[in-house]
């Protein structure tokens, strides 16, 4: 369960010996391979922590910071992740399945070749977001803006809901190309999908 890193050790065997519930404070801290599934972690301070590997399956983050968390490679399957900040996060590789995303954070992250089949993410931001090789079978999106990077290697069948775009796509061939409004539709429709791209408001587009 605990990580190698002495540090990272103490500071977690501190927490668990006050309860090991709520908030854990481990900004920048090497917390690689632990784990903590389950874990009740809400509003914990997990900004600039290495958790690549780590073990959060079924964790209840809420409102936690993770901004700049290396999470390269974690399974945070079914965890819940409800209005916590992931910007400029690395989730490359991580497991996402059936986790929570309702009002979370995550601007410029990497979630190349992340797996979020069936994950909710409701209402959250997503700006500048590399989906590229990612798997967001039967994921559900609720009014999120959705300006990510995608590729001909993301899946999306199964894909629900309702986004505001644009979104970013890397055809097979390299060439890059925005789409929005209809065409993003299409887009996801034909790989299995069905989403609804909302208008932007001017009040969206910051007029």
């Amino acid at each position: 369960m605990f990580p190698t890193d002495p540090q990272a050790k103490a500071r977690l065997e501190e927490w668990l010996s006050a309860g090991g519930e709520g908030a854990l404070d481990v900004i920048g801290l090497d917390l690689r391979d632990a784990d903590l599934s389950e874990a009740n972690l809400q509003e914990s301070w997990l900004t600039d922590a290495k958790l690549a590997g780590v073990k959060l399956v079924g964790a209840d983050l809420y409102r936690s910071d993770a901004e700049g968390a290396d999470l390269t490679g974690a399974d945070l399957t079914r965890a819940s992740l409800v209005r916590v900040n992931l910007d400029d996060a690395v989730l490359r590789g991580a497991i996402l399945d059936g986790a929570d995303l309702v009002k979370a954070s995550l601007y410029d992250v990497d979630a190349t070749n992340a797996s979020l089949r069936g994950t909710r993410v409701l209402g959250a931001s997503l700006l500048h977001v590399d989906f590229r090789g990612a798997d967001l079978s039967h994921a559900v999106l609720r009014e999120n803006s959705f300006k990510v990077t995608v590729d001909h290697r993301t899946k999306v069948e199964g894909l629900s809901g309702t986004v505001f775009g644009p979104v970013r796509v890397i055809d097979d061939q390299g060439v890059e190309h925005e789409i929005a409004g209809a065409a993003l539709e299409r887009w996801v429709s034909e790989r299995g999908g069905s989403v609804e791209v909302l208008p932007v408001s001017d009040a969206k587009r910051g007029l």
